[in-house]
């Protein structure tokens, strides 16, 4: 996937004249997950329309914290800025991606490879760092318990634990739990 991919709907629903809001958290994509960094864009179709907004949201900013952490927005803000940071970070956004992708297809093959039962197609039709795997909690117990396999109890794990290391143990251990944990 590229930037361009991904901001395309919110490009779209601006081109068609909407007002909107736009929530952005740069935690993961900068890993700054203790930063809470992250932004708000208005759009509006006029501005005072705007102006009224952002009167209101500075209102309501100004009673949840009055002095944010401003580290990581500068870090953010320095990289955005230039344009050779920026082409860097990129290129750093789309190598993990690309790893991600290959690992959900690489987790797929090999849990269809074992036979492990059920349709797993939900692997690679999702994106992101998290994939929801269908287990059930007794399921995803038993992957904490006996195989050290730490995922959510909704069965959702991260797909930026798996490496081509470890794929194997986590293929046979999924396989395990769907076949004999009911």
């Amino acid at each position: 996937r590229s930037s361009d991919l991904d901001a395309w709907a919110v490009r779209y629903f601006v081109s068609q004249g909407f007002e909107l809001f736009c929530a952005q958290s740069f935690s993961k994509n900068f890993g700054l997950y203790n930063e809470r960094v992250g932004n708000l864009t208005i759009v509006g179709k006029d501005s005072e329309n705007v102006q009224r907004v952002l009167s209101q949201l500075e209102k309501i900013v100004r009673t949840t914290w009055s002095n944010p952490p401003s580290q990581g927005a500068r870090i953010v803000a320095t990289t955005l800025n230039s344009p050779e940071l920026f082409c860097e970070w990129k290129d750093n956004v789309k190598t993990m991606a690309d790893r991600v992708l290959l690992m959900r297809a690489q987790l797929k093959a090999r849990l269809e490879a074992l036979k492990t039962p059920g349709t797993w197609d939900h692997i690679v039709d999702q994106i992101g760092m998290f994939s929801f795997t269908g287990l059930n909690p007794k399921q995803v117990e038993y992957l904490i318990k006996e195989k050290h396999i730490y995922l959510m109890a909704s069965g959702r794990i991260n797909m930026c634990g798996l490496t081509t290391k470890n794929l194997d143990y986590v293929a046979t251990s999924i396989c395990e739990a769907a076949t004999n944990i009911q």
